[in-house]
């Protein structure tokens, strides 16, 4: 039997590489001109057991926490996995959203726990329904696990359902992860990281998704100072620490982010244009309008996408990930945080192949 945890990240890194990339979802790489100072930052010299004290005050200054109440990562995946395993034992339940973002599922099994879902439904406009999570309880769950924005359809949650959810978090006193990756990338001055609801909630997050960082690895978690210290000590026996250069880089980083975050306004706001102009466009796709850089629009009249994903692929070269990675085989997602130009040529070609006999 081959073991793959999670099939979406193996096929993610196995995939033949495509002429135009809407199935990877990063933010348009920096270059070191994006950063500036970048290259009088780097110095090897130097640990952080506990995290990069810098870079954790200047994560806690973003997002209006106590450094205590911060625990670095690499990346979100790894401050998912990080979090995951402080919150859990073996035996432990996980409820967690379908569709869903695989490698959470994947790393909540790998901490021991079992994975129950309830669902986030398209009708729901892939909304949160804390009925639903509360009906997929048992008394071994400790642990609710959801995206926000949803991935993979960038729908943000409605902030009275996260506040349902906190109530019943704290009613039923069990922790909520909320990966954050995507949030920054919505570019509305409303936003604010559920780690403010309740200090049962656990925020995930990362440079990647919504700056374009993919490279520094940088990625925490926002908790309760128990919590936080936890994860630190997890952390003691998965890596320790990060690379010195990534957390000065990082640091470096937010202190630029203003910059960094018009450069993806920029890119983002040009490409969701782009995205609901096709999707407005299109009755053979159904979907709700996305949020954050990536959409999950439905295939009408076909029990799957995978082979209009592959058509999509062998005529014009353009990636999309299939919905079946994500418990939805209908739907297909599309990554826009590329390149404007490239993004458009992707939608163009998407257009063409869905119109093809």
């Amino acid at each position: 039997m081959t073991f793959a945890p999670a099939p979406y990240m193996e096929w993610a890194k196995t995939r033949p590489k495509p002429r135009i990339d809407l199935a990877g979802s990063n933010l348009l790489a920096c270059r070191l001109d994006d950063l500036l100072a970048a290259r009088d930052t780097v110095e090897i010299a130097g640990e952080s057991p506990e995290g990069y004290p810098p870079l954790r005050e200047a994560i806690g200054r973003r997002y209006g926490v106590a450094p205590a109440r911060v625990a670095t990562a690499v990346g979100c995946s790894g401050a998912n996995f990080l979090a995951l395993s402080a919150l859990l034992e073996a035996g432990d339940e996980v409820i967690a959203e379908t569709p869903y973002y695989d490698p959470i599922h994947a790393a909540a099994r790998m901490a021991g726990a079992t994975v129950r879902t309830f669902e986030r439904r398209f009708a729901d406009n892939f909304d949160v329904d804390p009925d639903a999570v509360e009906a997929a309880m048992s008394p071994r769950t400790r642990v609710v696990a959801i995206t926000n924005p949803h991935n993979p359809s960038g729908v943000l949650a409605s902030p009275a359902r996260l506040a349902a959810l906190a109530r019943l978090a704290e009613r039923r006193g069990v922790r909520v992860l909320v990966d954050e990756v995507y949030l920054d990338a919505v570019h509305e001055p409303t936003t604010r990281s559920a780690a403010h609801l309740s200090p049962l909630f656990v925020a995930t997050n990362s440079l990647t998704k919504s700056y374009g960082l993919a490279s520094l690895r940088c990625g925490w978690v926002l908790a309760s100072e128990e919590t936080a210290a936890r994860v630190r000590r997890v952390r003691d026996a998965v890596d320790v620490w990060s690379p010195m250069p990534a957390d000065r880089l990082s640091v470096a980083a937010f202190s630029h982010l203003p910059v960094l975050a018009e450069r993806s306004r920029r890119i983002v706001e040009a490409n969701r244009a782009a995205v609901l102009r096709l999707l407005a466009a299109r009755a053979d796709l159904a979907s709700v309008p996305p949020k954050a850089t990536i959409a999950f629009p439905r295939l009408e009249g076909a029990a799957s996408a995978d082979a209009f994903a592959e058509r999509l692929f062998a005529t014009s070269g353009t990636a999309v990930a299939p919905g079946r990675f994500f418990g939805a085989p209908r739907h297909f997602r599309i990554a826009f945080g590329g390149d404007p130009a490239v993004v458009a040529e992707g939608l163009a070609a998407i257009a063409r192949c869905l119109d093809a006999p």
